[in-house]
């Protein structure tokens, strides 16, 4: 369809005819997140009009929603592999112009920095004492304490921004600059607290980010457990996929839309999160 076709299809909005309309946003919808523009344009000239601004709103985020859902579907298909940009479709479920690149570059940053300190044949221990005074004293990353349920805690782009976070995002952004450096570093996924392990065929301990990289042992986990009154199980102790990653941010921005009352976002998360399960 040309530009000119587009812009057609697009002023067939105003139209009274129900039936016509109905065709019209059909069509539209058919023609996905390309059109999104026009119709930004055809808000903008509605200034005056609040219901036809209301309807272009609706159509341009089921348009961007339908976006979302589709491609974090077929990441789970076919690029699990990629955590960045894993997270980085999450995060595009609040701010749908993000560029994959700008994450790119931040973390690449990081990586940097840490890169010009460590020493080949470096024990794992004192690596991670140099990505920790990197990540929570140079770049001052830290957990979000205060607003734990905030929405863009679970989105890796705020995160980065505001250096503040909860316990999956901060071990996703370290997660990401470790294994960049080549270091086993991996997600653990244990309840109500997300972590990481540093994993070789020598040695493995774990790592608590939320806690300023706090190094631990099996055992502790073992007592964690316990005082959770928690059955233990080996998956506590090992690393879990980037799709169990991505899972449990959907799952913690569900939670944080439940306790803001946006039942629809929650419905809509809910939704991707169902798909990535089957």
């Amino acid at each position: 369809m040309s530009e000119n076709e587009i812009k057609a299809l697009v002023s067939l909005l105003d139209d009274t005819d129900e039936e016509v309309l109905s065709h019209v946003e059909q069509e539209i919808r058919n023609l996905g997140d390309d059109i999104i523009p026009f119709l930004e344009n055809h808000w903008e000239r509605n200034a005056l009009d609040s219901h036809m601004q209301k309807k272009i709103e609706d159509l341009i985020h089921d348009l961007q929603y339908d976006n979302f859902s589709s491609r974090l579907i077929e990441w789970k298909d076919e690029r699990q592999h990629d955590l960045l940009e894993g997270m980085w479709l999450v995060a595009r479920y609040q701010y749908p112009d993000l560029e994959f690149e700008t994450l790119k570059m931040e973390i690449n940053q990081i990586y940097f920095e840490a890169w010009l300190q460590l020493r080949d044949e470096i024990h794992p221990k004192d690596a991670i004492k140099i990505l920790n005074n990197i990540f929570f004293d140079k770049y001052k990353f830290a957990a979000n304490t205060k607003n734990f349920h905030s929405p863009a805690n679970s989105l890796i782009n705020q995160v980065l921004e505001t250096k503040k976070g909860n316990p999956i995002s901060l071990c996703v952004i370290y997660l990401l600059v470790a294994q960049r450096l080549g270091l086993p570093i991996f997600g653990v996924n244990l309840p109500s607290l997300f972590i990481l392990t540093f994993k070789s065929t020598q040695i493995q301990f774990y790592i608590n980010v939320f806690n300023k990289g706090l190094i631990f042992s099996r055992k502790d986990i073992g007592s964690y457990l316990k005082q959770m009154k928690i059955e233990e199980e080996e998956m506590f102790y090992e690393p879990c996929s980037n799709l169990e990653i991505v899972r449990r941010s959907l799952l913690n921005l569900m939670v944080s839309f439940k306790k803001n009352s946006e039942t629809a976002k929650v419905e809509e998360i809910k939704f991707v999160y169902d798909k990535l399960l089957s």
